[in-house]
């Protein structure tokens, strides 16, 4: 019979443990300000909040592209010119000049890209905080899979 007892109440237990939290999770709740707001609201927050970020990283991969493209075709223009000197000396002159150039470049595109995605990355992490969503429904864990731009 003690038996029987404790592996009710252990089974008891086990259901209060898992079923509640989940059936927690529909039910409603108040804020400090005496707001009410389901976790269907903060979920949907927290969607805004993804959205305006993908917005402002896609925004920042089309300058960015754009502005690895203008390199790649300035590179190009500047190196057929290079070649139509007349001596190894300004060849190579114009060559070194190209090349300085493109990096140059590349290197403030890189930049540009990076802080812009920092920037979505950190904005949308603040205002997914702000939702208090519930533990699991963000993506910040994936933030390390974006495009770093090395």
């Amino acid at each position: 019979m003690f038996k029987n007892s404790i592996i009710i109440a252990t089974a008891l237990g086990l259901f209060a443990a898992i079923a509640l939290p989940a059936m927690a999770q529909t039910a409603s709740t108040t804020t400090a300000g005496g707001i009410n707001t389901t976790v269907k609201t903060k979920i949907a927050c927290v969607g805004a909040a993804v959205n305006t970020r993908e917005v402002a990283i896609g925004a920042a991969m089309t300058a960015f592209t754009s502005a690895e493209n203008a390199a790649y075709a300035a590179r190009a223009t500047a190196l057929r010119q290079a070649y139509t000197g007349t001596t190894s000396s300004a060849v190579r002159t114009a060559i070194k000049a190209t090349w300085a150039t493109f990096n140059s470049s590349e290197k403030t595109a890189r930049k540009a890209w990076q802080s812009a995605r920092n920037a979505a990355w950190a904005a949308y992490r603040t205002a997914a905080t702000a939702c208090k969503a519930p533990t699991g429904t963000g993506d910040g864990v994936n933030s390390s899979s974006e495009t770093s731009g090395n």
